[in-house]
């Protein structure tokens, strides 16, 4: 499932996800920037982009095939787990979806501890 060799292919659901959680927080973060009670979400918003970039730092070590690659989705899935309960504090279908997304990457990132 690699795109130019199979080395990490026992990652590759993982990286899917994360990849999937990333996107998800980045469209989360533009449209909790939209609503009308933007300064009650600060901590949501933070927490987006925090989670959006432990995701794509954790896709690209798999990618490599990298050593510290369970330890930071263990981390990863911790940042997703929390971005899952801020996003679960508003009724937003954005907000709804994201958390959702968000636990199904904690879900695949502990999955990783199990390799």
């Amino acid at each position: 499932m690699g795109i130019v060799s199979n080395i990490t292919d026992k990652y590759q659901s993982c990286i899917d996800e994360c990849n999937r959680c990333a996107q998800a927080c980045y469209e989360c973060f533009r449209a909790c920037l939209s609503e009308s009670n933007v300064e009650d979400r600060i901590n949501c918003i933070s927490t987006l982009i925090e989670c959006a970039k432990m995701c794509e730092l954790s896709s690209m070590l798999m990618s490599i095939d990298a050593k510290s690659s369970k330890e930071h989705c263990k981390l990863c899935a911790d940042v997703c787990a929390r971005c899952a309960k801020e996003c679960n504090m508003f009724p937003d279908d954005h907000c709804t979806k994201c958390a959702d997304e968000c636990r199904r990457c904690t879900n695949e990132c502990m999955q990783m501890n199990n390799m």
